[in-house]
């Protein structure tokens, strides 16, 4: 099958690996290079980079100029494929191939439509998430979707949840392409009672507190990244918080209070402990709770959520 691709972020590198391994992907279409570490210089996107190993031509775009239209019809592709892409498509892209344009959503739609779908799955415990392959529409992830596969969500986080997404959307899209071509595939509308929109996270979002559960902190933590991290005040130190769990053996403390013994670093929350494995102070590299607790003289101090 003749297929343009369209993405962006590391999300989108497996998806773009099998449909290369199986189909002629004739045209790769990424987001232009930007800043996308702390460093100044521009890089270019990991679906580029992956796209220029596998020999595939690329065009950088954020937009369908009239020059990225007229490059899309030239290559007369069957059908378009989308994952994670950033931009949004006119009618002329989407219906600008025979068989249409269908996007690998990270989500069991109708939960989750939008932008944060699998850092949302993560926050409110949900117990499984997974990926749809849907028809791309007006409205955000609304259109019909034909195939979905599922995983669990608990005890992930942000980065490994994404990384099994990925895989997971990769295998789904390739192996539901010859029933889209043949017309066997089976389009069922969303149910609008069901949806629950996946806002952007917002870095208060995951600042840690005191004052909510220990599994609500674990969550944080899980669903934290560079854009958004995990963070908090510990014994007068504000630091990210890396890695942690609800701890399941712990001495009873009161919400606020840290105990720093043993190797170990306990958080005491509104109703029960966080125990710390991976911590980051700021300006400071990543540590294990040991060595954090290494330079704090006291072995009880409070903690609480930056201001």
């Amino acid at each position: 099958m003749r297929i343009v691709f369209m993405g962006t972020p590391a999300f989108a590198v497996p998806t773009l690996r099998k449909l290369a391994a199986a189909h002629d992907v004739a045209l790769v279409l990424t987001r232009p290079d930007a800043v996308r570490s702390r460093g100044k210089k521009l890089e270019p996107s990991p679906v580029k980079e992956a796209a220029l190993g596998l020999g595939l031509p690329v065009m950088e775009a954020n937009r369908m100029t009239p020059e990225v239209l007229d490059a899309l019809r030239a290559v007369e592709a069957e059908i378009f494929c989308v994952a994670a892409y950033g931009c949004i498509l006119p009618d002329e892209v989407l219906t600008m191939a025979p068989l249409g344009c269908v996007n690998v959503h990270a989500s069991l739609l109708p939960r989750w439509r939008g932008a944060a779908p699998i850092q949302r799955s993560i926050l409110e415990g949900d117990a499984e998430t997974g990926v749809s392959i849907m028809r791309i529409g007006h409205g955000v992830d609304t259109g019909a979707y034909c195939a979905q596969a599922s995983c669990p969500v608990l005890g992930k986080s942000s980065d490994e949840l994404t990384a099994e997404l990925a895989e997971l959307g990769g295998d789904l899209l390739v192996r539901t392409l010859p029933a889209i071509a043949d017309g066997s595939a089976v389009w069922i509308e969303q149910d609008e009672s069901l949806v629950t929109h996946a806002a952007k996270i917002a870095k208060a979002e995951l600042r840690l507190d005191p004052t909510v559960s220990a599994q609500s902190n674990e969550r944080r933590v899980l669903a934290s990244s560079d854009a958004a991290p995990a963070r908090c005040i510990v014994a007068g130190k504000p630091v990210r918080i890396m890695r942690a769990a609800v701890a399941s053996h712990a001495p009873c403390l009161t919400g606020g209070v840290c105990f720093m013994s043993d190797k170990r670093l306990l958080l005491a929350c509104a109703d029960g402990v966080l125990e710390v494995t991976s911590i980051k102070p700021d300006g400071k590299r990543e540590m294990d709770a040991a060595s954090f607790c290494a330079g704090i003289r006291e072995e009880t101090a409070g903690w609480g959520k930056l201001a």
